[in-house]
């Protein structure tokens, strides 16, 4: 019974939070076209005029809106889901679709707060561990937003991303501190880091941009951070690369994509983070005392 209703309570609470990611892509891209646009640079017309009402209002001050006729949403057309469903997926107001971008996002945010429960590598029995857990799962937001706004826009917005770093910092931190071989521990942090990070700044380096940008550098460092261990660091980047054969290829063989298409790799990245973060200790155990 008391992990049921642990389960459900993360359930509620990830897709309150992917409630809240999904709007906040939207404030992110609002604002930065705001941005882009007073800077002189080129921006979708259309896609300006209907987010810009999303920037005229105070951070406090903010409200949701529809997209199209710009219907304030009161609290029961807010409810994650539910309120998706019972209004067919469209506005209340103008009735224009809403999409299906903003269920998807809730529903697997919340699965994503019970997967990381359920398959957490460690015990959860020391507030250090819990701590550790609990920002996981705050990460895990700053993650969602960037995993669809780089799927979207090829971007990886700098606000988001060094909120991650900040969380991977304390994380980095705590792992650090309570570690008893502090000299190893410090060399697997550092070991992560070069590999998530410092290896794509080496490649953007060689390519000079333009085989990864210069936000997966600064992802792979909030991700490397968070790890905070060399072989799950690895594991992640070895992870992403596969997925991304395995999306990638079948797209190429039947010309859905080119060899100079441009794929975007933070959500593999994430992806590969999320499976180093869950399995890896089990991979690697497996690996050597199985395969060595």
């Amino acid at each position: 019974m008391e992990l049921s209703v642990i389960y459900l309570a993360l359930f509620l609470f990830g897709l309150i939070l992917g409630s809240f990611a999904g709007a906040s892509v939207w404030r992110i891209r609002a604002r930065q076209l705001v941005e882009d646009k007073n800077c002189g640079e080129k921006v979708d017309i259309k896609e300006y005029e209907k987010l810009q009402k999303l920037t005229k209002s105070s951070l406090f001050g903010d409200r949701s809106k529809c997209l199209n006729c710009s219907y304030e949403l009161k609290w029961y057309d807010l409810i994650p889901v539910l309120s998706w469903l019972s209004l067919g997926g469209k506005c209340r107001k103008c009735r224009k679709p809403i999409g299906y971008f903003e269920p998807i996002i809730e529903i697997g945010m919340a699965v994503f707060f019970v997967l990381s429960f359920m398959f957490w590598p460690n015990s959860l029995s020391s507030s250090y561990e819990i701590t550790l857990f609990v920002l996981w799962l705050i990460s895990g937001i700053g993650l969602a937003i960037l995993f669809v706004y780089d799927q979207f826009w090829s971007l990886l917005p700098d606000k988001v991303s060094f909120i991650v770093i900040g969380i991977g910092v304390i994380n980095a931190g705590l792992v650090f501190i309570n570690s008893n071989n502090k000299t190893e521990t410090f060399f697997s942090i550092l070991g992560s880091v070069l590999i998530l990070s410092g290896l794509y700044w080496i490649i953007y380096k060689i390519s000079k941009g333009t085989w990864i940008g210069f936000g997966d550098i600064k992802l792979g460092l909030g991700l490397a951070l968070m790890l905070s261990n060399w072989g799950l660091a690895f594991i992640a980047l070895f992870a992403a690369n596969l997925v991304g054969c395995i999306l990638v290829l079948p797209a190429m063989i039947v010309g859905k994509l080119k060899r100079n298409s441009r794929v975007p790799f933070g959500p593999l990245l994430i992806i590969g983070y999320i499976i180093a973060g869950l399995f890896g200790n089990f991979i690697l155990n497996f690996y050597f005392y199985n395969l060595i």
